[in-house]
């Protein structure tokens, strides 16, 4: 059942925005402009990470504690910023979308809360807002502003992932939600290794062709496989991720050997 459709043509942009919303089962979906599904949620259980990436985003808790301070670029239907909200009671989060019309379909149809102390949803452009952030500094940034297109040229430079970088605090992760079978995929897991000096690692998501890429400060000691799957058994029994699936699928993309994943 399609329960709206809202066009906008943002000021000095080419394309036009096409929202969707649908609604099936119980589970309401985000569409922008085409079937792909940009966000899911389950009406009776709105803070549900159902889209298997979103929960990818993660399992950077197996290598570093939540975040104080997290940055969100780009939005959708806010089920990262919801569950983060949520679960992650000493984070603040901040999250910059491009697109008004986007953060007033997350509040009036995906339940995405107001502004608060640990909140702050910003309508502007996301690689402007991380050049501008002058001294401030967080702890993670998410990338998540995939499109049928791909990644918007400003934010798949190799100057934007430094950018990143240099907002970062001394244990801070990048992490980017990419797609397996662009044919950039490659390029923009070189461009973040080099800027990272290859301290990278792929979290392929068990849907369609997600990947999420975290892009570490600092390397993480070349974690032993039965120390993450200790600390994975934890996570789980606190946030009802799948983090067990989380470990198994990091040996899938990244160096490692029978005791230990290398980074």
């Amino acid at each position: 059942m399609m329960l709206s459709r809202t066009r906008r043509r943002p000021k000095n942009f080419d394309d036009e925005l096409m929202i969707d919303v649908s609604e099936e089962g119980g589970v309401r979906k985000l569409h922008f402009g085409s079937d792909d599904t940009q966000s899911a949620m389950k009406i009776n259980a709105p803070n549900e990470l159902l889209l298997a990436y979103s929960r990818c985003v993660f399992g950077s808790l197996l290598f570093l504690e939540p975040p104080q301070k997290m940055l969100l670029i780009g939005l959708g239907g806010g089920s990262i910023a919801k569950w983060v909200h949520e679960y992650l009671p000493t984070t603040h989060l901040t999250c910059v979308e491009l697109f008004q019309q986007v953060v007033n379909v997350a509040r009036s149809m995906f339940f995405l809360p107001p502004d608060d102390a640990r909140l702050e949803v910003i309508t502007g452009d996301g690689a402007a807002h991380v050049y501008n952030m002058a001294d401030e500094s967080v702890d993670m940034i998410m990338m998540d502003a995939y499109s049928a297109t791909g990644i918007a040229a400003p934010l798949a430079s190799t100057d934007f992932f430094t950018a990143c970088k240099h907002k970062l605090t001394d244990n801070g992760v990048l992490a980017v939600n990419l797609w397996s079978i662009d044919r950039r995929f490659e390029q923009y897991c070189a461009q973040l290794s080099e800027v990272f000096e290859g301290r990278l690692i792929c979290l392929p998501a068990r849907q369609k062709g997600n990947v999420i890429a975290f892009a570490f400060m600092r390397g993480q000691n070349n974690p032993q496989w039965e120390r993450l799957a200790d600390k994975a058994k934890k996570l789980e029994a606190e946030y009802g991720l799948e983090f067990n699936e989380f470990v198994s699928d990091l040996a899938r993309m990244n160096p490692h050997n029978d005791r230990r994943l290398f980074i």
